[in-house]
């Protein structure tokens, strides 16, 4: 009995934790203006955080283009209207954001 208890208590801790660090994420984006043009199901300005991450979701070197993206800019990925850049943003905070974002920004 006693062998099965802290497995069990490790993944509540660890489902805890990960809840905690997508509700810290998804207010880092809202922090940095994300959210003034994406949702995460719904297109509003740009595309929604869910359908970025499946189309992204094969592709090996996703977080590093998208963190350029965020920084940078882009434009035609997703139609007319331009990605603006957000160099103001940290790298940090842009590959915690885009990481959250792949995982298809969960809310818990």
């Amino acid at each position: 009995m006693h062998k099965y208890l802290l497995p069990l208590f490790l993944v509540l801790l660890s489902s805890q934790t990960m809840a905690q660090d997508n509700k810290t994420v998804a207010s880092l984006a809202g922090q940095n203006g994300c959210l003034v043009c994406h949702q995460t199901a719904i297109k509003l300005v740009g595309p929604s955080f869910q359908s970025v991450a499946e189309k992204y979701q094969n592709q090996v070197d996703a977080q590093k283009l998208l963190v350029s993206k965020v920084r940078n800019g882009g434009a035609g990925a997703w139609g007319k209207i331009p990605m603006p850049a957000h160099p103001q943003v940290t790298e940090e905070n842009t590959s915690l954001i885009i990481a959250w974002i792949l995982k298809g920004a969960p809310a818990n």
